[in-house]
């Protein structure tokens, strides 16, 4: 044969050997923030006859993990079968750039013959969103639907219900929920705050009840959509050529649930359902449980598994459906990172039995200020009502001011996370074994979360996060920072005075964050002395005050911010205060976010940035007009918005008229 015409002749004969190899379809229903209140999960409460009836003919995981308890980093974890913290978008709503072959893995089914559809988040948290949606989707719309694929191509398809967001369970007026939710529900599906169940980490208060109620109203309006979707299914005659998918994509939206790596925020609803003709692809029987370990990162290369498509080398899901299915995982991972305007850094490791979680920041508390929940009213009622004499422990635990450093829980005995095991002698060798294993899942993922947001966007200019950690050299040195960072909450202050002078200005950050999780800069420990004078250091510059006055002319605009916020919070204002507003016309938007943030939690301390805090939301509001959707994802102007959250709440406490 002529090897001219050979390439050619395969070229052309591609799509018909695809078209004629036979494909499941796949579709994905996935319930936006909604914890497992379902009755087919026990909740003897909830209303959810359509849910249910799938669970009963489905294999429903009661073991399935989000790897964030917010849904962009999610997202970000699912549309590439990586952890977030892998590429670099660990932050929420960020645009760090990834590498341009991680073109999300419905773009390799749609190479293999599938149509493909998305109706309609999309919220990758990506700078390449938009090449990722382009590389994905035939259609990505409100109006996506199987339906407009060729006749006998495969399609994969996905719907995504907002109806359970915390929007509409919490964050709306009353008035609009009932317009838009509430009034689609027959009387009979309308809960009773009467009757209605609350964990014993809620308030009973009539609010409290209120809102509980009205989740579940929500979730009874989300099971009904769910049913129109499937009717659809069977009356195109779908039915039974269709793996269907149902899942949540974290924890309810409700307080203690969203934004925490406890099973209450990590934990979702997850069934997949497998017609006959491809049951080969399943190993369990539909109408069964399983207790498998799944995470989100395995979603991506199962769904390839499924429609026995290569996996790419990169991804590091397991599949766990499909004829590349692999043995079950031991472990499932979680983190949370910076949500919207709120600062944090905290890693989670969970078996089928044990959760453990890891704070490296401690003394920023779960229930931190936030603009956009705080749009709820319960959300006050627990402001109203924090008071460590009044609240019981497993309340306290989420209102209080801060966080243990680790938590450790039984979920067999208790699944609502009640009682720390951390310092449990019995649990020791548990403890130790969770440990090891969240350091091993750290470095093996090259987890990029402990460089400080501001300072990465520094470092990834012209490469991107992935690159970066796989870089030669000692531009990434994980090893130092996750060290640095294990020492907050848990070391003295010389240890945090050594890390203030330390080359790398990541380890130079966590420092000055170590510093403002002290509660006291005052005492002068011989141990600081010998460690300054191992180190060479002056008298006047050992203490943690001179270390910190020192750190605000530091060349890394991140390690100044913090260094100045450490201080305000120690009864330096005068020297902080003016450093914190300068930061706030940075050009680097992460920077920004920092030092508003910094200012919006010093309150009265920081009254003197009341005019910096007004320029500045003068600045951002140009950057994101007011009006500006905040449904539409647009990773340039999100830091924007964030910033407004944080100069918006402080001036309305503190900027006068």
């Amino acid at each position: 044969m002529n090897t001219r015409i050979f390439p050619i002749l395969l070229a052309f004969l591609a799509p018909l050997v695809l078209s004629a190899v036979e494909r499941p379809n796949i579709l994905w229903i996935t319930a936006e923030d909604m914890s497992p209140t379902l009755g087919c999960y026990g909740d003897k409460f909830a209303d959810s006859p359509n849910i249910d009836k799938l669970a009963s003919r489905s294999v429903l995981y009661t073991n399935a993990f989000a790897s964030a308890p917010v849904c962009s980093p999610s997202r970000s974890c699912i549309i590439n079968g990586l952890y977030a913290t892998t590429q670099g978008t660990q932050q929420m709503r960020s645009a760090f750039p990834i590498p341009d072959y991680m073109t999300g893995f419905p773009s390799f089914l749609r190479k293999a013959g599938y149509y493909t559809s998305n109706n309609v988040k999309t919220d990758y948290n990506s700078g390449n969103y938009e090449a990722i949606i382009e590389a994905c989707w035939d259609e990505s719309s409100a109006t996506a639907h199987w339906r407009n694929k060729k006749e006998g191509q495969p399609f994969f398809s996905i719907f995504n219900l907002m109806t359970s967001h915390q929007s509409r369970t919490m964050v709306w007026p009353y008035e609009k929920f009932v317009k838009e939710v509430q009034s689609k529900l027959p009387k009979s599906l309308i809960h009773d705050p009467a009757k209605v169940p609350l964990p014993p980490y809620y308030p009973d208060t009539p609010v409290v009840r209120k809102m509980q109620a009205r989740y579940y109203d929500c979730v009874s309006a989300m099971d009904q959509e769910v049913d129109d979707i499937l009717k659809q299914l069977e009356d195109d005659g779908l039915a039974d050529d269709t793996i269907v998918f149902f899942y949540s994509d974290h924890g309810s939206g409700m307080p203690r649930h969203k934004r925490a790596l406890l099973d209450s925020g990590m934990r979702v609803a997850m069934m997949v359902h497998c017609p006959e003709k491809w049951s080969h692809l399943v190993a369990a029987k539909n109408g069964t449980r399983t207790d498998r370990l799944v995470s989100f990162v395995d979603f991506g290369p199962t769904a390839l598994s499924l429609a026995g498509v290569d996996i790419p080398d990169y991804m590091e899901g397991r599949p766990f459906l499909g004829k590349k299915a692999v043995a079950p995982r031991r472990f499932v991972y979680g983190h949370r990172d910076r949500v919207d305007e709120v600062q944090d850094l905290a890693r989670s490791v969970r078996d089928k039995r044990y959760l453990y979680i890891r704070n490296f920041m401690p003394h920023l508390g779960y229930n931190q200020t936030t603009a956009w929940p705080d749009l709820g009213e319960i959300r006050h009622e627990f402001y109203r009502l924090t008071d460590a004499k009044k609240m019981t422990p497993a309340q306290w635990h989420f209102a209080g001011p801060s966080r243990p450093l680790e938590e450790l829980y039984d979920c067999q005995d208790d699944p609502q996370n009640l009682n720390n095991l951390a310092g449990s002698r019995k649990h020791g060798t548990i403890l130790k074994k969770m440990r090891r294993q969240l350091s091993a899942n750290i470095r093996w993922t090259r987890d990029l979360g402990f460089i400080p947001e501001a300072q990465a966007w520094e470092l990834t200019k012209g490469t991107t996060p992935w690159d970066l950690a796989r870089a030669d050299g000692n531009t990434y040195d994980q090893q130092s920072l996750l060290a640095a960072a294990q020492q907050v909450g848990n070391a003295t202050a010389a240890q945090f005075v050594r890390n203030l002078k330390d080359k790398d200005a990541g380890v130079r950050f966590w420092g000055a964050v170590g510093f403002s999780g002290l509660e006291d800069l005052s005492v002068k420990s011989s141990l600081l002395n010998r460690v300054t004078t191992t180190l060479g250091l002056s008298g006047d510059k050992s203490s943690p005050v001179e270390a910190l006055l020192e750190a605000l002319k530091d060349e890394s605009v991140t390690v100044r911010i913090e260094a100045a916020n450490a201080l305000a919070r120690h009864g330096h204002a005068k020297q902080a205060i003016p450093v914190l507003t300068k930061a706030l016309e940075s050009s680097n938007l992460a920077a920004v976010q920092h030092a508003a943030r910094s200012i919006e939690l010093l309150g009265e301390t920081a009254k003197a940035a009341v005019p910096a805090m007004k320029a500045c939301d003068v600045r951002m509001k140009v950057i994101r007009p007011p009006g500006t959707s905040p449904v539409v994802v647009q990773p340039d102007k999100d830091a924007a918005m964030f910033v407004i959250f944080s100069t918006e709440a402080f001036l309305k406490q503190h900027g006068g008229k």
